[in-house]
């Protein structure tokens, strides 16, 4: 399809979709072969529908894909959202369109495995075979990794696959206490066959924490009476494996006997979302999904939430989730419905149920990191400082400004871009203040902004052509109060702050116009947008001097008879240093553009002068 006949498709579409009633409804987008490649539901399906067909800009990559293979839609009228809500995840499971969110759970069965080595390992694993022992099946691939590295640390169990046949130096683990060395001949075949027998007892009765500690207990007195001091000093140290265990197990429990803990991470438009599983007062499972093509929460959770519970049996009364509740009324009644009880979708703020959906927050950073190759530490940063500034998702883009000036002359500003937490060389810019000349700040910010959404909406520099999430200024109140006329008059929806430094030149707080946000105690956000700022004023400063240089350079060779502006800028231009200038011949002074002979000998004379 050509530009021109796609042109006219949209518009055609358009032009239906502003024939919809304003009834909740459902619509399925289908492609020129007649195949349906998204379902949605909404409220009001005029305004719903017409949004695809226009403002382009506005939607994902995903969407605009999208878009651009619908070739005609249908719809279905309902008496409500919540009917529309059934009918959509309905639809969807019978097509499996190509653009919803289609949630995949193959995780399958876990098991945990018992090798029929000489030297047997406990291991977790996907599938059985005749060869070994299992244990199982689980539904949780999480909860075996879990016991399995719990029974390695308590009853000190190698890591690694080394052949214990062949005497080798131990690796750290013995060190510091968490192996028996095999390896090294610190164990005999016997003992640790036995200490793979008594895990094997531990994992099979892993639930029952009082029956394991009794027994051991008991154990450790029996070897102690019998002078068997180093076998009750090792089960002593079994003993207090397995309180710490339980310990941090009991870190991650809760004051509800069950529910689910729902956060997501984003980087652009791709989300990771994560689920902590909590029954019988403990965390059982936990889960996470990359989906692409959001860069909001509530489009996100509106499809992410039906799809993930549709096959569900185990709806909990209780869901977390790190959004607004108010705006899932619907799917809230949906999963009501589903099953057969009240269910709360809740969006904690404070104690104890916070502090788990934090926790969440950061497992679902963490894994996005490492898809992304960006540092759980940079995701962090990124969610704290949204939170901190209220914004809906953690910023993507930020640009940031300063300006510099010397009493008002070479008056020029600095623009640099963090992108994903870290700074993106190739959207920095620089601007000379052309509008006035004179020391003001708050003129000088405020040209720059004018001049840069002059550029996005021109569309002629490729890194102006995207807008940024955040906006940060060094500087207060003043600085904001300027800029914020700007963006009115571009129509530009970007949240814009100040960055506020104390007496010593350092971050103190983020600026807004209704006064100042402390920062310092959010460490992550603090160290963000402290290199934020430092890295925009380094940017304006060497800009700054940079002209000076060139200035003074200029104001020696202007002293030169037959030297004007424009010879000037030339040998600079050309020798990049009035160093290199003064020890050029007069051969490679006569390279330079404008440089005839007579003016090379008189450039040579003055630099030369005995």
């Amino acid at each position: 399809m050509n530009i021109n006949t796609a042109f006219e498709k949209q518009k055609e579409l358009k032009q239906k979709a502003n024939r919809l009633p304003l009834n909740p409804g459902v619509y399925i987008m289908k492609d020129k072969d007649g195949k349906i490649i998204y379902i949605g539901k909404a409220k009001a399906l005029k305004n719903r529908v017409t949004q695809y067909f226009g403002a382009g800009n506005q939607h994902t990559e995903k969407v605009r894909k999208m878009v651009s293979n619908v070739f005609d839609f249908e719809y279905i009228v309902c008496t409500s959202e919540f009917e529309a809500l059934i009918l959509e995840n309905s639809l969807i499971k019978q097509n499996q369109p190509k653009y919803n969110i289609l949630l995949k759970d193959d995780k399958g069965y876990s098991y945990i495995k018992i090798t029929n080595d000489k030297w047997k390992k406990i291991e977790s694993a996907k599938m059985i075979d005749k060869n070994c022992e299992f244990i199982g099946p689980f539904n949780s691939g999480y909860i075996v990794k879990e016991t399995v590295a719990e029974a390695k640390k308590i009853f000190k169990l190698p890591d690694c696959n080394r052949d214990f046949d062949k005497p080798s130096k131990p690796c750290l683990n013995f060190h510091i206490g968490l192996c028996e060395a095999p390896c090294k001949g610190n164990i005999s075949l016997k003992d640790y066959l036995e200490n793979i027998e008594n895990a094997k007892e531990f994992i099979k009765n892993g639930d029952s924490e009082a029956v394991s500690i009794e027994k051991l207990t008991e154990k450790m007195f029996e070897a102690s009476e019998n002078l068997q001091f180093e076998t009750a000093a090792k089960l002593r140290d079994r003993i207090n494996a397995i309180k710490k265990i339980r310990e941090k197990q009991r870190v991650v429990s809760i004051s509800y006997k069950s529910q689910d803990v729902i956060a997501s991470a984003f980087i652009g438009e791709t989300a990771c979302v994560e689920i902590l599983i909590f029954r019988n007062f403990k965390l059982t499972d936990k889960q996470h999904f990359f989906i692409d093509g959001f860069s909001n929460k509530e489009a996100l959770y509106n499809e992410f939430l039906t799809g993930f519970y549709s096959n569900k049996t185990d709806i909990p009364s209780r869901i977390l989730l790190d959004y607004e509740v108010t705006d899932f009324k619907t799917i809230e009644e949906w999963l009501s419905k589903k099953a057969d009880k009240k269910v709360n979708l809740i969006n904690p703020k404070q104690g104890e149920q916070l502090k788990i959906l934090e926790m969440c927050l950061n497992n679902a950073a963490e894994n996005l990191s490492e898809k992304t190759e960006r540092t759980g530490r940079e995701m962090s940063a990124l969610n704290e400082l949204a939170k901190l500034l209220g914004l809906e998702n953690p910023p993507r883009i930020i640009e940031a400004y300063d300006i510099s000036n010397t009493a008002g002359s070479e008056n020029v500003a600095g623009m640099i871009v963090f992108k994903d937490g870290r700074p993106y060389k190739a959207g920095y810019k620089r601007f000379k203040i052309k509008g006035f000349s004179g020391q003001d700040d708050y003129r000088s910010m405020a040209e720059v902004l004018d001049r840069r959404f002059n550029e996005y909406e021109t569309g002629e520099d490729e890194h102006f052509k995207t807008l940024p999430d955040l906006i940060l200024l060094d500087g207060a109140k003043g600085q904001i109060s300027a800029v914020l006329p700007i963006l009115k008059k571009h129509n530009i929806n970007v949240s814009v702050f100040g960055m506020v430094k104390d007496s010593k030149h350092r971050t103190r707080a983020i600026a807004t116009t209704g006064g100042d946000i402390a920062i310092k105690s959010n460490r992550k956000a603090f160290t963000l947008v402290t290199n934020i700022q430092d890295e925009v004023h380094r940017f304006a400063i060497g800009y700054h001097k940079k002209l000076q240089t060139k200035n003074l350079l200029k104001s020696e060779l202007l002293e030169i008879d037959g030297i004007g502006k424009k010879r000037a800028e030339a040998l600079i231009k050309h020798f990049k240093s009035i160093k290199k200038i003064k020890e050029a011949t007069v051969e490679q002074l006569c390279e330079a553009d404008g440089i005839n002979l007579d003016t090379a000998n008189r450039i040579f004379t003055f630099f030369n002068k005995t």
